[in-house]
């Protein structure tokens, strides 16, 4: 009788076989004469060779971020890297079962409160410990005597950090400024218009969403949009908003005003080592982080703060329970259990069952741009940012940096990137979103493989 063994030896050679099969009917199908290898057939092997690095396994994922019309071709489906819906981190996710994994039984959370003790009185526990657990391993944040603030995602955390510092006797608002290019969030929603001959996809934009916009969106007596930190000369009290690695354009940022009368917010939602060498823990006063860009999962609705000082830490709780009466334990308590895995998979090494987070999510990155860098080296139509390589504490050795966003600039007589780049159906982010040239666009290198091999395919086109 056969054993399972014999069948899968079997099953091997049938495979085998077929494989040769084929590659010598696909010789037999090429002309017999000779022709050199050309530069540009060279190019497209190293990008595909460079593409074997990620699976061949589409993410369920990618219909939310791409539209198609019915029976058309694959250039005609609509890629949109307009936001970072951080997709690409699904195939890692879905690996870890159990690891990530949390059952909530119905009678959890019926309070709103988690420890009436704590300055933040709706703050989770577990949460608390595996945000400083992670730090620790890390090493990116200071997380001793910092108090943790706890928000639904970094945006709400933003505002309340603006009520926080704000002077409450002050005779006009305090000034908010950061220096260009700043971050800017556009939320594009999908809706259906039946046509002759199938479907139709409609692409709505809802407003911009960028520090300039949810400054100024609530008209708040306390604070305003003051502009571009780079040219801010007014005198008296101001808030300074630092990104650093910067969206959109992964550059290291430092406060650019430094005057005795400002106040700090360091924005590190991207100050995490697969997208840039982590050289000292950050010790700041107030410093914003999110689950959706350290794990990829956005939908969580999850960020946090370190805040040194006390009274700033309650007044940014103040202004969460005004808001949102808290933020929901059910959410943190499968934040705490991700990170958790997050942690658990560095300190455990690469096991035979999984690698760790950080280099799974480090080596995606690093291919991508590798990848994004043979297309647009050939090209004269585009251009991209150059990064000075740094020693990583984390990974003990010199990195280039490889941010969550590409900041592609459109170079000669392409004064509108995102239009020009519209044109092939590739949806981005203008420049003038940002408060610069309309000649760069943000794009998303978030999004899912199938995507980003086809963002890569139509780039290759445009400049061939």
């Amino acid at each position: 009788m056969f054993s399972l063994r014999h069948f899968f030896v079997l099953s091997l050679a049938l495979n085998v076989s077929l494989i040769l099969r084929l590659m010598m009917h696909q010789a037999q199908q090429k002309p017999h004469h000779n022709h050199s290898v050309t530069h540009h057939e060279e190019h497209n092997n190293n990008i595909h060779k460079s593409r074997m690095l990620i699976s061949s396994s589409s993410s369920t994922s990618s219909f939310a971020n791409s539209t198609s019309t019915t029976g058309a071709s694959s250039n005609n489906r609509v890629i949109n890297l307009d936001h970072g819906d951080p997709t690409a981190y699904e195939r890692f996710w879905r690996q870890t079962g159990d690891k990530s994994t949390i059952t909530i039984p119905g009678w959890q959370s019926l309070s709103y409160f988690s420890d009436v003790t704590n300055i933040c009185w709706f703050l989770e526990a577990e949460f608390a410990r595996e945000v400083v657990r992670l730090h620790n391993v890390v090493g990116n944040a200071v997380t001793e005597g910092r108090h943790i603030v706890v928000g639904t995602g970094s945006s709400q955390l933003f505002l309340a950090a603006l009520y926080a510092l704000s002077p409450i006797d002050s005779p006009e608002p305090i000034s908010v400024v950061c220096a260009s290019p700043y971050y800017s969030m556009r939320q594009v929603i999908h809706s259906i218009h039946k046509q002759k001959g199938g479907k139709s996809w409609h692409l709505a934009s809802l407003p911009v969403m960028s520090y300039p916009s949810m400054t100024n969106h609530l008209k708040s007596g306390l604070y305003k949009w003051g502009g571009d930190a780079e040219s801010y000369e007014k005198e008296g009290p101001y808030i300074e908003l630092v990104t650093s690695p910067n969206n959109p354009d992964g550059h290291v940022r430092r406060s650019k005003v430094n005057r005795s009368q400002g106040f700090l917010v360091h924005d590190l939602a991207y100050y995490w080592p697969q997208y840039t060498p982590i050289s000292a823990p950050a010790d700041h006063d107030l410093t914003l982080f999110t689950v959706s860009k350290s794990t990829g999962h956005a939908g969580m609705r999850i960020g946090w703060a370190l805040v040194k000082d006390q009274e700033v830490a309650k007044k940014m709780t103040k202004f969460i329970e005004l808001n949102t009466i808290g933020v929901s334990k059910d959410s943190q308590l499968r934040a705490a259990k991700v990170l958790r895995a997050v942690s658990d998979s560095w300190e455990q090494g690469n096991s035979k069952e999984s690698e760790s987070f950080f280099k799974f999510s480090h080596k995606l990155m690093a291919n991508r741009w590798k990848q994004l860098r043979l297309v647009v080296e050939r090209s004269e139509l585009f251009s991209l940012p150059k990064f000075s390589p740094a020693f990583c504490t984390f990974f003990n050795q010199v990195l280039e940096p490889q941010p969550a966003f590409v900041w592609l600039k459109c170079e000669g007589n392409v004064e509108d990137c995102e239009s020009f780049l519209r044109g092939y159906n590739i949806l981005t982010r203008s420049g003038i979103h940002f408060g610069v040239s309309p000649k760069y666009v943000r794009i998303s290198m978030l999004d899912t493989d199938e995507n980003f091999n086809q963002f890569l395919d139509r780039l290759s086109a445009i400049q061939s």
